[in-house]
C-alpha cells in the first residue's frame, strides 16, 4: 500500500513538471502564456536606444555636496553664543640684569677704584665698607738658619703635627695654625702643648682693617659693555655674583 502512493506521488510530479515546463503542449496540456504583445507595439524608435558606461569618479566630484541642516534650537544657540575676544599680546620680556661684586679691597685699591667707576652710570656702584677682621697664628721662630728650620720640621713630623711656612716677614718661622681670634688660637697652643711642643706662641698675624666690597647691583647688557673700564683697578679681583 505504502510502495503504490509513493509511486503515484511521483507520477504525480512529474506529470506537473511536464506540464509547467510545456513538455505536454502538443497534446493540448500546457501553462497559459502570460504576454502583452500590445507593450511592443507601442515602442517609438527602439533600435536607437543605446547604454552609456557611467564614470564613478566624475560622478562623485561632480554630486554636489549635500546640504547640512540646522534645527532652529542650533541655530539659536551659535547667534547666541559670545564671539571669543581676542588674546592680547604678551608683553615684553623684561631685560634680565644680575647682581655682581668684588672684593674685598683696602684703602689704597678702594680709591683707585672709585677713579675708574666715575664713568659708570650714576647709582650704578656702590664701595660698601667691609671690615677685613684680624688673623692669629700659633708661631714657632724665627730661626737663625735654615739647618735650625729644617731640624724643627722633623721634629714636628715626628709628634704628627701639622705646619707649613710662616710666610712674609715671619720667615724663617714656621705656622702651627692660623685663627679668626685669639682665643681660638690659644687653645689650639694648649693641646700642641700635650703633644710635647714647646717653644710655640700666638702671634697676631694681621690686624683688623678697613676693607670695601664693589658692589653692582642690576648689571645688563648695556652695563656689562662698560665693566671694562675696571679690569685694571681691580687688582686682580674678579666679578661673581653677589652672595
Amino acid at each position: 500500500m505504502l510502495r503504490l502512493a509513493v509511486i503515484v506521488l511521483l507520477l504525480a510530479n512529474a506529470g506537473y513538471y511536464a506540464w509547467s515546463q510545456g513538455l505536454l503542449r502538443q497534446f493540448g496540456y500546457a501553462p497559459q502564456e502570460q504576454s502583452e504583445p500590445q507593450r511592443m507595439n507601442q515602442q517609438i524608435r527602439p533600435e536607437t536606444l543605446q547604454i552609456l558606461k557611467v564614470n564613478p569618479s566624475k560622478t562623485s566630484s561632480a554630486a554636489p555636496p549635500a546640504p547640512t541642516s540646522t534645527s532652529p534650537s542650533q541655530a539659536t544657540a551659535a547667534n547666541d553664543s559670545p564671539t571669543p575676544a581676542s588674546t592680547p599680546a604678551a608683553p615684553a620680556p623684561a631685560e634680565s640684569a644680575e647682581c655682581l661684586q668684588a672684593g674685598v679691597f683696602d684703602d689704597r685699591q678702594a680709591e683707585v677704584l672709585r677713579t675708574a667707576a666715575a664713568g659708570l652710570p650714576s647709582g650704578s656702584w656702590t664701595l660698601e665698607p667691609t671690615p677685613v677682621p684680624g688673623r692669629w697664628m700659633v708661631y714657632m721662630g724665627r730661626f737663625d738658619d735654615v739647618e735650625t728650620l729644617d731640624r724643627k720640621r722633623a721634629e714636628l713630623r715626628a709628634r704628627k703635627v701639622d705646619h707649613d711656612r710662616a710666610g712674609g716677614t715671619l720667615e724663617l718661622g714656621l705656622s702651627l695654625g692660623r685663627f679668626a681670634s685669639k682665643e681660638a688660637a690659644e687653645r689650639e697652643l694648649a693641646n700642641l702643648g700635650n703633644k710635647g711642643v714647646r717653644t710655640a706662641r700666638v702671634i697676631q698675624e694681621r690686624a683688623e682693617s678697613p676693607g670695601f666690597t664693589l658692589r653692582l647691583s642690576a648689571v645688563n647688557d648695556a652695563l656689562r659693555a662698560q665693566l671694562d673700564v675696571l679690569r685694571t683697578a681691580m687688582a686682580g679681583k674678579t666679578l661673581r655674583t653677589c652672595g
